[in-house]
């Protein structure tokens, strides 16, 4: 029965949309209309609350049922939002922002996620080695900036695997992976528009490719090098306790790395590399779909599909193909590369883009919609913008509202035009991104490759925390953090 679930809801899925989208063609308006958002109740917000204490609740609670059945959660909450849209806002509506919400934000999404995490689990780092908490200092440091080359999701799949094999013999590890989504999966990729969703969207605004380089860098670096010495000081801990070190011996927890890859499996080399230049191949459709203007494209519902963005797509799909069929069998398999990781995001991030809809047709009504008390904290008695607010509204939502439309509706809020916010209102730009790329950390669905990590890692055998013990640990390390750099940079 387990083996066909996957199957039902992919079916069930299929019938909701096809459905709407019958009657979308069949309404006169042809699925032109808007979603007013303005309109719409606010227990329409509810199946969107409903998906997220799922997946907090789930594992919990319904342990063995979750793992097996979590993605008819996702289909009975996504059925829920598209039921109470239809009946509230019509067919016509409801397609079309079905449309938009698969179409432009979703699926490139998966695809690129499936190409990422395709040609990542064809990298294997041969020569094992001792995860000590210098080399894990490295590691992280490494891939911080490391994401803001090849992105967050991208430096995330590529390392994942061999932190964890570095650290599987360790008897407590979990807080290794932990500060791995803050760093790489998120904090370290915000100093360019690669493969970092929210950054993207606002060079696709018009913003510059450099701009967030020269204007985030001292932000960004502060936050981590703090956390990487916070990291340092706990990994240190755990690493003397595990191995009845003295906490004042630092000797033996600034070990040689090269001299344990030696001991554990020989000099470290790479195999697959084919798949790092299909990862290039990757960014490079995804820096020039943001160049590339032909100016042709078709609708889908109200969707504009760009004739870049659909190329873009495409060579997502020849990534990742490409990848399984040039990497060898043998490489995957010591890779422990499978498939489980991106089955539970694909169907448990459909659910999330689905229920969000309404929630973010909502927050761009602005001061007419439900959410209108947020929007009047961002401006100041004066009607100059409120920095702070628009930092940590943008944040806190991020946490939980996927950090790239998150950024998108307050990039709006902000005026939306590319030269006044670089400007004038280069601080409230400033603040939004910072917003949305640092506390994409906050939860396990705050970032695209949060959840992934996540799951790789459980996959694994590492004792992750739940969704709301992450969201403490996160809380209790990053929101002091993100406190001290609202006093130090944002006016």
């Amino acid at each position: 029965m387990a083996v066909h679930a996957p199957k039902r809801a992919a079916t069930a899925v299929a019938v909701v949309a096809g459905a709407v989208t019958f009657m979308a063609i069949a309404s006169p308006a042809a699925a032109t209309e808007p979603l007013h958002g303005a309109h719409l109740p606010w227990p329409l917000a509810l199946p969107f609350a409903g998906i997220l204490l799922s997946i907090a609740f789930g594992p919990l609670v319904v342990k063995e049922w979750w793992h097996i059945h979590y993605e008819k959660a996702a289909v009975f909450w996504a059925t829920l939002t598209i039921a109470g849209l239809t009946y509230i806002e019509g067919p016509a509506a409801t397609a079309a922002a079905f449309a938009h919400s698969m179409a432009l934000e979703y699926l490139p999404f998966i695809l690129m996620l499936f190409a990422l995490f395709t040609t990542a689990g064809g990298i294997l780092i041969c020569g094992r080695l001792a995860g000590s908490p210098v080399l894990n200092c490295a590691i992280l440091a490494f891939g911080a900036a490391l994401a803001s080359l090849i992105g967050t999701t991208g430096a995330s799949m590529i390392l994942i695997r061999p932190l964890i094999r570095a650290n599987e013999s360790r008897g407590f590890n979990a807080h290794v992976v932990v500060f791995f989504i803050f760093l790489v999966s998120n904090i370290g990729g915000g100093l360019t528009p690669l493969c970092n969703p929210p950054i993207f969207l606002g060079f696709l605004r018009g913003i510059d490719f450099f701009w967030t380089t020269r204007v985030l860098w001292p932000q960004t670096f502060f936050v981590v090098s703090v956390l990487l010495a916070l990291f340092f000081l706990i990994d240190f801990y755990f690493h003397s306790r595990e191995n009845g070190y003295p906490l004042c011996d630092f000797g033996k927890s600034l070990e040689d790395p090269t001299a344990a890859a030696s001991a554990q499996g020989g000099r470290l080399r790479v195999s697959g590399t084919i798949n790092i230049w299909l990862i290039a191949v990757a960014i490079s459709a995804i820096i020039v779909s943001g160049i590339w203007r032909p100016g042709i494209h078709f609708d889908l519902f109200g969707a504009r599909i760009e004739l870049q963005n659909l190329v873009r797509e495409v060579v997502m799909i020849g990534v990742g193909l490409a990848s399984l069929a040039l990497t060898s069998a043998r490489v995957r398999a010591e890779n422990s590369f499978e498939w489980e990781p991106i089955k539970e995001v694909t169907y448990l991030f459909a659910g999330i883009f689905i229920c969000i809809i309404p929630v973010m047709a909502m927050l761009q009504a602005g001061m007419d919609g439900p959410f209108a008390g947020i929007c009047r904290l961002l401006t100041l008695g004066d009607g100059a913008p409120n920095n702070p607010v628009y930092f940590w509204a943008t944040g806190l939502l991020s946490s939980f509202l996927d950090n790239a439309p998150t950024y998108l509706v307050f990039f709006e809020l902000a005026g939306g035009d590319p030269t006044t916010l670089m400007g004038p209102l280069r601080e409230t730009l400033e603040s939004i991104s910072l917003g949305a790329v640092f506390m994409g950390a906050n939860t396990y669905i705050g970032n695209a490759p949060n959840f992934m990590v996540y799951a790789i890692a459980r996959r694994s055998g590492v004792k992750m925390p739940s969704f709301l013990g992450y969201m403490l640990c996160s809380s209790a390390i990053l929101l002091p953090v993100f406190a001290v750099v609202t006093w130090l940079f944002i006016p």
